[in-house]
């Protein structure tokens, strides 16, 4: 009989409120706090010794407000809220997590707890072989409702070393119930922790007792509402009960953790085949962490190979989604040899100049502090703008704004988060500039600070690729991000600046024109916009003259600017709610827009429609050269958890399609040009783009060859165009060729 294989799922959040609480203040040697770091990290390691999964996730609350505080708004309301020294260590948690290799889950408008029950049940449907153990680490005992024969959960008890894992024995003996019933225990009984109400003067007792003797909340109402003589059950009780009856369900309701979070994931990617002990002891002894990263071989050990390299993690994954069907053949030997040329951008890095940075630095600390004068004379008090309880303070209570509309968090207060600020633009100028205070502070503590810190002696900066980092087949970058470096704005441009060539050579992009709308149009079989594309024409324009029936020379900038949002939206499902924001049009205005697309792009309409439908038979969507998505909350009865996995389903074959298409470029390429030779190296690839460092007296020669590769690597009912520029930053460049 094959060997069970086990998945570890961590409840986050509430490992780090434990650890923050049980731990006296630690601090970095830059004198940031991390005792909640260095907690989590002890429980990290404990249950990674105790459990050695072979698959593993890690869940977080997200900030924004939960499905429960707006269906329930005193939920978790008098819980105190915890001080920003522990919210200020969750990104250092989540860095640590990457360097380990363990993905990271969150979901607004869900709680942790939700995502890991959504995890739970998924996994082991999604073709588990052999059959699957899930091991829950939690600091609280929310979770023991997810109990089952092949689910437990480790819940800690007191501190972060003191813990018992939970069979359903174990529950039963804990509520008197077993883990189906923890919900309408809760039902009845409350959960004073989360502000859960319950039922008056139902205690822990009286829960269990009803719940033994009639089975579920819906059994106890149907005999009280019988009137049948229940054991225990005084005519008082039995008043009360049914005077809360709505009380009770509600309760019930807020229990329940919701397990069907629309998160897009398979099993492989969760697989744990280790991590490099390098990268991991950096970032520990980057905290001050030194006995942890002493203690890093005995997690390798165990996992019988103290430092996995990157291609051994990379082919039992692509091995495993090549078994599982997820990948064809030909994308399954495409990923393969896609592998070592990842391995050389990486090892290659990019090139940024230290010095141009440091002086940005100084410009954004300049306009920050101008800024931050600016909202304290505004406000009439001396605050600390990056606390969102302080802002909170000040905008509602001493400046007196409206609160109307705007969310709360979970501890009561009216959230400062910035779409709650953007409502608030036109009725106080403040909002607009603390907002742009963030924005600033985000480009200076995300990219300017960090990456000259990031480069090596020479002052190139090397990223890490995950070729499988999202399921539709796209890269992601990480340590540090080098897909998400701004591109619009004044300060996005200037951050590009900083990357440079070195001396005598250019840095040269190639960018895929409008390749998704391509795409859709080969795929849907819309010929009106293959004509365009074969003729060379601005597809925005056509479009726009399309729908609104009028001439080419006639299209307004607003008609192509509603054409173009409603382009692209519709490859992502996008509905007349989503366009009429993007667009900044009423909601009849965006529901008459889209019905005339459809109507003048009838093919569009009916691809849609016929993947919908597809994949809801099949279980899957899929792109031209076979890379499946499956779906399975295409078939929930829950409408927005259905209508995302539709739109999901749209998207899929259009920018899997793309990511396919790319990444058999980059293979082509290496193969054709001999990279990376010390006269043209590929450095990145940003989705349609690709970026690379060639010696100037060969430019013009490379640049042909490469773009010739890109346009012809497939073929479609629409040529494939790339656009070609360089400079000797990313931040300027001019068309060529």
């Amino acid at each position: 009989m094959a060997k069970k294989k086990r998945l570890l799922i961590i409840d986050s959040n509430s490992l780090v409120h434990r650890a923050f609480h049980a731990l006296p203040p630690m601090s970095t040697p830059k004198g940031e706090m991390v005792n909640a770091v260095y907690g989590f990290m002890l429980a990290f390691f404990k249950a990674i010794n105790e459990f050695q999964p072979d698959y593993i996730a890690a869940t977080f609350d997200h900030h924004a407000p939960t499905n429960r505080e707006k269906k329930f708004k005193e939920y978790k309301a008098k819980r105190k809220k915890a001080p920003d020294e522990l919210y200020g260590q969750i990104p250092k948690i989540k860095e640590i997590l990457i360097a380990f290799h363990v993905p990271v889950f969150e979901k607004a408008g869900f709680e942790a707890d939700d995502i890991i029950g959504t995890i739970a049940k998924l996994a082991p449907q999604r073709q588990a072989v052999p059959p699957l153990e899930t091991i829950i680490l939690s600091g609280d005992m929310d979770l023991l409702q997810l109990v089952d024969k092949q689910t437990k959960v480790q819940a800690m008890r007191k501190g972060i070393k003191d813990s018992v894992l939970f069979d359903k024995k174990k529950v039963q003996e804990r509520f008197g119930v077993g883990p189906e019933l923890v919900a309408d225990w809760k039902g009845l009984r409350g959960d004073p922790s989360d502000n859960i109400p319950g039922v008056a003067g139902v205690g822990e007792k009286t829960a269990t007792h009803l719940l033994f003797l009639l089975g579920s909340l819906e059994s106890v109402y149907s005999a009280l509402k019988a009137k049948e003589d229940i054991p225990g059950v005084s005519p008082k009780l039995r008043e009360t009960l049914l005077k809360e009856k709505d009380i009770a369900f509600l309760s019930k309701e807020l229990a329940t953790i919701d397990r069907e979070v629309p998160i897009d994931f398979s099993l492989p990617d969760l697989l744990w085949q280790g991590f490099s002990t390098k990268e991991v002891e950096k970032v520990l002894l980057n905290f001050g962490f030194r006995t942890l990263a002493s203690r890093i071989p005995e997690i390798g050990e165990k996992k019988e190979n103290q430092e996995v390299s990157k291609e051994d993690e990379l082919t039992q994954k692509l091995k495993h989604l090549y078994e599982e069907g997820v990948l064809s053949e030909e994308v399954y030997e495409m990923e393969q040899e896609l592998t070592p040329v990842l391995r050389m951008m990486e090892e290659t890095g990019i090139l940024i100049d230290k010095k141009f940075f440091k002086k940005l630095s100084g410009e954004l600390a300049k306009n920050l502090q101008k800024l931050e004068v600016g909202i304290i004379k505004k406000a009439g008090i001396t605050f600390n703008i990056n606390s969102p309880k302080q802002l909170s303070e000040v905008l509602f209570e001493k400046m007196g704004l409206s609160s109307r509309g705007l969310h709360k968090t979970p501890g009561g207060v009216i959230s400062t988060a910035s779409g709650e600020l953007e409502k608030l633009k036109d009725a106080s100028p403040i909002a607009s500039e603390v907002l742009k205070y963030r924005e600033l502070a985000k480009l200076q503590n995300t990219y300017v600070t960090p990456l000259p810190r990031l480069a090596d002696k020479e002052g190139r900066v090397h990223t890490s690729f995950d070729q499988l980092g999202a399921a539709t087949g796209r890269l992601s970058s990480a340590n540090p991000n080098l897909q998400n470096i701004p591109l619009q704005g004044n300060w996005g441009k200037k951050i590009r600046c900083g990357f440079v060539s070195k001396k005598g050579f250019s840095l040269v992009s190639f960018d895929y024109s409008q390749v998704e709308l391509r795409i859709a149009s080969h795929i849907a079989g819309e010929e009106k916009m293959q004509e365009v594309f074969l003729q060379g024409r601005d597809i925005h324009q056509e479009t726009a003259a399309v729908v609104f029936g009028v001439k080419d020379m006639e299209v307004t900038e607003e008609m192509r600017f509603r054409a173009k949002a409603l382009n692209f939206g519709i490859l992502y499902g996008m509905g007349a709610r989503g366009f009429s924001q993007s667009a900044g049009i009423s909601y009849q205005e965006a529901e008459d827009f889209i019905e005339n697309y459809f109507a003048k792009f009838p093919h569009i309409a009916r691809y849609m429609q016929d993947t919908i439908e597809s994949t809801r038979e099949l279980g899957y969507a899929q792109t031209l050269f076979g890379r499946k998505r499956y779906l399975p909350d295409i078939q929930s009865s829950t409408p927005h958890i259905r209508a995302a996995a539709e739109r999901v389903a749209i998207n899929h074959p259009i920018q899997g399609f793309q990511a396919d298409i790319i990444k058999m470029a980059m293979v082509r390429i290496a193969k054709e040009l001999k990279l990376q030779q010390e006269d043209c190296r590929m450095l990145l690839q940003i989705h349609d783009e690709l970026l690379f460092e060639i010696r100037d007296d060969i430019v013009e020669k490379r640049a042909k060859d490469i773009a010739s590769l890109m346009e012809k690597v497939v073929v479609l009912k629409v040529p494939l165009i790339v656009t070609i520029k360089a400079g000797k930053n990313w931040g300027v460049q001019k068309s060529i060729l």
